[in-house]
This record gives C-alpha cells, sequence and structure tokens, in this order.
C-alpha cells in the first residue's frame, strides 16, 4: 500500500517553514513575433545569465538576459532541425558552463519518427551566435521518439539521455561533451528494462550534484507497471548503479501518460524527484516514501543555495511552485503548460521558472525570478 505523507509535515521535518515570497511575472517570448512558440526550456550560467530556448515551427530559438531576468533579447535563431520534434515535451533543451552554451533538439529531413537523429549547437560567445549542429546519438535516426534531456557538469562538461530504439525497444542511452559541446564520443546504454522497453513517451531526465556525481531518471514498464526510476554514476557516465524504483506505491497502466517529471541535487547532493503517478504529483526523496502535492503534472525542480524549487502544473492547468522551506505552493499562473524550472550549476545564484501562456491573446511564453 502506498504511504502518503502530508507535505507540510514532511516539510517541517527537516527544516523550518517560512511563507511563500510574492512572485511577479514577466513576458519573456511575445504571441505577436512568435504566435507558434513551444516548449520552453532555461539554463542559468554561472555568471547568473539566463538563457531560454523555445520551439517555433521547425527552428529553435534562444533568448537571453542578461539582468537577472528583468528583460530579454530579441530571440535568434539557433539553428534549424528539418522536421522538428515539438510538443507533449519534446522539443530543444539548454545547459549553460563558463564558457559554452549548448542546445540539443531532435529532428530530421522527413521526421515523425523516420529519419530522426539528436543534434546539439553550441556558443562561446554568449548565445550570440551558433556553430554546429553535431548528431549526438551514433546510430543513425535511433532517437526518432524525439525525447531527451541536457546538463551541464560542475567540470564543465555536457552529458545528454534520451530514450533510444536502436534495437526496435526503447532503451535508455547518454552521451558527454567534454570540450563544449563540439564532439560527443562516450555513448552508453544506461538502462534496458527485463521486460523489452521502458515507458515509451516519457522523458527521461538528467542532473548533476555539486559533486560531481550524475543523476538519471525515467519512467519504466515493469510487469504492467509505469513506475519512476533512478540510476546514478561517479565516473561521469561510463558505469552506473542499479536502477532503483522511486516511492513505495506503483501505477498500474497499459499505456504512456507523456509525463516523465524532474529532479535536481541540493548542495549536499541530495537528489529530490518530481513525478506524476495518475493524477496525483509527487515530491520524492529516493529511498523515502512520496509525498503528495495534490493533484497535477508536468513536474520539474532545480537546485538552489537553500534547497530544490518544485514546479508542476495544478488544478484546472495553473502553473504552481514550491519553494525550498515553504509550507503551500503558489501560483505562478492560472492557466499555464510545459512549466521549467533551472538554476546555475551548484545551486549558486538566480532560479528561473518559465511556461507556455495558455489564455487566448496572452503573451506565449511567460517567466518569473523565483530566487536570486
Amino acid at each position: 500500500m502506498c504511504r502518503r505523507v502530508f507535505i507540510m509535515a514532511a516539510i517541517a521535518l527537516v527544516s523550518p517553514i517560512r511563507p511563500a515570497p510574492a512572485v511577479d511575472t514577466v513576458a519573456v517570448v511575445g504571441k505577436a513575433a512568435f504566435p507558434k512558440a513551444r516548449q520552453p526550456q532555461v539554463a542559468v550560467d554561472p555568471a547568473g545569465r539566463i538563457y531560454l530556448v523555445f520551439g517555433s515551427g521547425n527552428s529553435v530559438y534562444c533568448t537571453t538576459s542578461n539582468d537577472q531576468g528583468a528583460s530579454f533579447s530579441e530571440p535568434s535563431k539557433v539553428g534549424d532541425a528539418g522536421v522538428l520534434a515539438l510538443g507533449m515535451r519534446r522539443g530543444p533543451r539548454v545547459a549553460a558552463s563558463e564558457k559554452a552554451i549548448v542546445v540539443t533538439a531532435v529532428g530530421g529531413t522527413l521526421g515523425h519518427g523516420k529519419d530522426v537523429n539528436l543534434l546539439a549547437w553550441r556558443s562561446e560567445d554568449r548565445g550570440r551566435t551558433w556553430l554546429g549542429p553535431v548528431q549526438i546519438n551514433t546510430v543513425a535516426s535511433s532517437a526518432r521518439e524525439g525525447l531527451h534531456h541536457l546538463a551541464a557538469a560542475p567540470d564543465g562538461s555536457f552529458y545528454c539521455v534520451w530514450l533510444d530504439l536502436r534495437e526496435k525497444k526503447t532503451q535508455v542511452y547518454g552521451n558527454r561533451s567534454t570540450d563544449g559541446g563540439r564532439t560527443w564520443g562516450d555513448e552508453r546504454l544506461i538502462y534496458r528494462s527485463p521486460d523489452g522497453s521502458v515507458c515509451q513517451c516519457c522523458q527521461p531526465q538528467v542532473a548533476f550534484g555539486p559533486d560531481g556525481v550524475l543523476h538519471v531518471m525515467w519512467r519504466n514498464s515493469l510487469s504492467g507497471d509505469r513506475d519512476m526510476y533512478l540510476s546514478n554514476s561517479k565516473d561521469n557516465g561510463r558505469t552506473f548503479d542499479a536502477a532503483a524504483k522511486l516511492g513505495d506505491g506503483t501505477w498500474p497502466l497499459d499505456a504512456c501518460p507523456m509525463d516523465g517529471g524532474g529532479l535536481a541535487c541540493d548542495a549536499a547532493g541530495r537528489v529530490t524527484t518530481i513525478w506524476r503517478r495518475d493524477r496525483e504529483i509527487f515530491r520524492c526523496v529516493p529511498g523515502r516514501p512520496e509525498v503528495s502535492l495534490g493533484e497535477g503534472g508536468q513536474g520539474w525542480a532545480a537546485a538552489e543555495r537553500e534547497g530544490i524549487y518544485l514546479i508542476w502544473t495544478g488544478r484546472r492547468g495553473s502553473v504552481m511552485v514550491l519553494p525550498p522551506n515553504v509550507s503551500e505552493p503558489t501560483q505562478l499562473d492560472a492557466v499555464g503548460t510545459n512549466p521549467v524550472v533551472a538554476g546555475a550549476v551548484g545551486g549558486k545564484g538566480i532560479v528561473f521558472a518559465a511556461w507556455e501562456q495558455s489564455e487566448a491573446g496572452a503573451d506565449r511564453i511567460r517567466g518569473a525570478v523565483l530566487s536570486r
């Protein structure tokens, strides 16, 4: 039986409770210029610059804030991906180190699962110009499911994970770049389900701890259950420990919920995950029971010096955020979708959230500074 723990009690056991701070939201991408902007993703570099990428049509764009989220530049094109995989958490990803910004996306000439590959662009001048793309997956069209994630490590390297179909079954693969996204030469199988495939349409997640430990999360498919699993690597993705199930409950489901959740590591290297089961969204620390956050989905997580920020869509499509050491979540927007949140590597500095605005006539992408 699934053990449920009230979130207020769980937080109170580990840290002082404080009221949620007021949050002001800002327009990032306007509807007039980019009416088809979708699937925002965010990265923060060590200097506090914010990079927000999104897809529009078959192109990938990036907008930058050099003033801690007060304003954003006019979006510039990163590149074209042929037919871009976009929607249901498919879309570009971005990560930032001190020396490079890397953007990844999945696309191909024909697209729609036919000749689709995982591509990477890089910028060495803080997003003003872009080089690439280069292909990350070594087997052509193996990334055609279009679901992936990207993270920057404390040492400046980058790691990308994706759902891979090279063996006609969905597996979790990863690859590492040590030269700012120029080359990707260490592709590895991370996990193969004993039942054949992991959950086919839920995006995997990757995050680094401040100690450089690499963490990968995905939704598994075992004996008819669609539960979240986590695996870790202490050698930059060359080897991974045994995959471990997250939480006590389980989700018997003969379908894909298309919701892969999020994870982040705090300053002490502790992992926190957020993910959906049925109509509920849960916060879960590995090895502990999951904590219900109520009705919701589309969870994401980011680290900050005081802990982990969680963001998700709640009842009736509201965008909710739970800061560290806070008892109750705050509503960022009454109607939104595909929310994300990001902070700098190591959890130092600004934390920024972004989401698609769903109301007619509204800005396509809005954002909010959650912490400075």
